[in-house]
């Protein structure tokens, strides 16, 4: 009888189980299989696919008399990679000091908390997009205020100037802090009283306070929101899309690997590459947090001694 009870209970828990398990299956796991297989083929979507062996991981790294190498491979990787260790740190850096200045007991501190959120809950929009190529086109905001108040001339259209169209989608980036602010925000309120007081009657002014006592307690979080941030400016697309109109300019300086991997897909039907060029960036990303949590273990302190 207990047996049969407990049978029961575990077809019951199952049969709940279910729709998470078949979209599992069917949404996730065949899809990320049926891509590795892909990126082992020639496939354009009209065709069924060719298998290639890994022809399209030689074109991407190396090429061959046959398949010449892939040079804009290499220029969005490039591209990615200034993004994500430009954006990333200030990103983070901006989000903390944000965090410290909303950790105050001031009027109205909920109004000025959802005010620095809302950037994040836009940021990543089209119609913010678009705004933001025309607030740093040639005859955009950004020149008239500049024109306006400082009477400077020959200003450049920051977007469409190969120097420059980087820094503007690094700065859009930035000024989405608000998703690790608020993960700051919840780890400092978390750091008890008691730490800063014994410090100040030990004569410690806020620098040594906040080296000593804030950065320590918020290793962890510094941590987690570094990995996750990381890992969603790696996969950055709609910024670049808009702002260069699909094309990844000017002269490719805006040419994520996303947007790179989505002309190739979707833009000359090389789905096979895509594919593997999507594998590439998991390893990518993977080797990455994998050295981060390797290298982090001396610099994590979690209050327990570890």
């Amino acid at each position: 009888m207990t047996r049969k009870r407990l049978l029961q209970e575990n077809l019951t828990s199952y049969a709940f189980l279910t729709p998470w398990l078949i979209g599992f299956f069917a949404l996730t796991l065949y899809p990320m299989f049926y891509s590795l297989y892909l990126s082992f083929t020639q496939f354009n979507i009209r065709q069924p696919p060719q298998w290639v062996g890994l022809r399209n991981y030689i074109v991407m790294f190396t090429g061959s008399e046959q398949f010449p190498r892939d040079e804009r491979f290499f220029n969005s990787l490039l591209v990615t990679f200034k993004f994500v260790f430009t954006s990333v740190p200030l990103k983070l850096l901006f989000a903390l000091a944000v965090a410290m200045l909303m950790n105050k007991k001031l009027k109205l501190i909920g109004m000025y908390r959802a005010l620095y959120y809302i950037p994040t809950l836009l940021g990543g929009s089209v119609a913010i997009a678009v705004l933001w190529r025309r607030i740093f086109a040639g005859d955009g905001l950004l020149n008239l205020i500049l024109e306006r108040l400082f009477h400077l001339t020959d200003l450049p259209a920051w977007i469409s100037n190969p120097k420059y169209s980087l820094s503007t989608l690094i700065l859009l980036a930035v000024w989405q802090f608000g998703s690790p602010m608020i993960i700051f925000l919840a780890g400092l309120q978390q750091i008890p009283k008691e730490y800063y007081e014994a410090s100040s009657v030990d004569g410690a002014g806020k620098v040594r306070q906040f080296i000593w006592i804030t950065l320590p307690s918020l290793s962890p979080i510094i941590f987690f929101n570094l990995v996750m941030q990381m890992i969603s400016a790696f996969q950055s697309f709609t910024q670049a899309f808009i702002v260069s109109n699909g094309s990844g300019g000017p002269l490719d300086s805006t040419m994520f690997y996303s947007l790179y991997l989505y002309i190739k897909g979707f833009g000359f039907s090389e789905m096979g590459y895509a594919a593997a060029m999507a594998w590439v960036l998991l390893i990518i990303i993977a080797a990455i947090t994998a050295i981060f949590f390797k290298s982090s273990g001396s610099l994590i302190s979690y209050g327990s001694g570890e």
